[in-house]
């Protein structure tokens, strides 16, 4: 005999939930999930009415689920939000390009505007022209740094106040266990924070950040949402590979594993002895860094110089440094000084607003001539 939902007592339940062991229809289900994310919002004050927040759209089924999602709480909750899609173009064959045209058509269908910047453009090398010159091993080392910086550069040129991105509980629970391996005590005070400030002006959180991947799926499929689901084509190497089967292998034995690795992350506390970086400004592109010289320039300089490994480890680099002959290969281009992105979001704010005060004045205008 089917099971009842566990909530309405009515429809046949169709999931049992891994975090909670509820067994839920359908409805419900749409219901649960949607309201979650809502109180993940407004218990952490993600946003402020009026905010220009920029969704990480990928195409995969996570930032395809925000953006729905998204779209969905601010007109039922009337969050006052202006949304945007903002996507990054890594130049990947096969797979980017691929991803890149399910986004185009969640831009029609969600009828939100999008933004798409590319490694290409900003810094002058494709993650393919990466992977030919690093190799496979460490290239999700540049893959993440400069997608993290992209999406700051991208931001700017929009003028956003903040960028949501579609990291769920799993990817929190794995990046834990990742930093907690590699004795990472900086990374690991601050990765389990649902907010933090990229490039030292623009707001990011994840609004996902207790929501399972298997839930996620569940929604987009029962949603019928257009989503990408092809593995990235160098990400099988990757280190976080082998934290996320550890934690696959945890959740079959413990379902709340997942969630329990999270709460253990808020709850630890770094002593006051230990040394943490102090953060600045890069000194030659502008951006955050706990270095005179960013991860994603030294990350370049590499790249130029012919020596990729020097920005990977300082033994790495040391080594590679010392035995290789460097060659200016031309392909990098110099990023634009972070402060000159600002300068030029801060025209856009200011022409935005005389547009909506001149916009506002004509309309009142009318009002103001029948009553004299």
């Amino acid at each position: 005999m089917p099971r009842q939902c566990d909530i309405c007592q009515s429809a046949r339940a169709i999931i049992r939930r891994p975090k909670t062991g509820q067994r839920i229809c359908k409805e419900c289900f749409f219901y649960v999930f949607e309201t979650e994310v809502h109180h993940t919002i407004v218990d952490n004050r993600l946003f402020n009415r009026g905010a220009r927040i920029g969704i990480g759209a990928s195409g995969g089924k996570d930032s395809t689920v925000l953006a729905y999602v998204m779209k969905t709480l601010n007109q039922r909750y009337d969050y006052g939000l202006e949304l945007f899609l903002l996507s990054v173009d890594e130049g990947i064959s096969g797979y980017r390009d691929d991803s890149l045209e399910t986004v185009k058509r969640n831009q029609k269908q969600y009828e939100l505007p999008l933004k798409i910047v590319s490694y290409e453009q900003l810094y002058g090398w494709s993650m393919d022209s990466i992977v030919e010159a690093v190799g496979r091993k460490n290239n999700c080392t540049f893959c993440g740094v400069f997608r993290r910086q992209a999406l700051d550069r991208g931001a700017l040129m929009l003028d956003l106040d903040h960028i949501v991105t579609g990291h769920n509980a799993d990817d929190v629970a794995e990046t834990i266990l990742m930093n907690v391996l590699r004795g990472d005590i900086p990374r690991l005070g601050r990765c389990t924070e649902i907010a933090t400030v990229g490039d030292g002006y623009i707001g990011r959180s994840k609004p996902f950040k207790y929501a399972y991947e298997k839930e996620i799926v569940m929604y987009a499929y029962l949603k019928r949402l257009d989503y990408f689901s092809t593995e990235c084509t160098y990400s099988p190497n990757a280190y976080r590979g082998y934290a996320r089967q550890y934690l696959k292998d945890l959740e079959s034995v413990r379902p709340s594993a997942i969630i329990d690795i999270i709460h253990a992350g808020e709850a630890m506390k770094v002593a006051e002895t230990v040394q943490l970086p102090t953060l600045t400004s890069c000194s030659r592109c502008g951006y955050i860094s706990s270095n005179a010289v960013c991860k994603a320039c030294v990350l370049l300089e590499g790249l130029e110089r012919g020596i990729p490994k020097m920005g990977i480890s300082k033994q790495s680099g040391q080594a590679a440094a010392a035995d290789a002959q460097p060659v200016g290969r031309g392909k990098a281009v110099e990023p634009v000084h972070f402060e000159q992105l600002r300068e030029q979001a801060l025209e856009i704010r200011r022409l935005r607003m005389q547009t909506t005060a001149a916009s506002s004045d004509s309309t009142a205008r009318p009002e103001l001539c029948a009553e004299s």
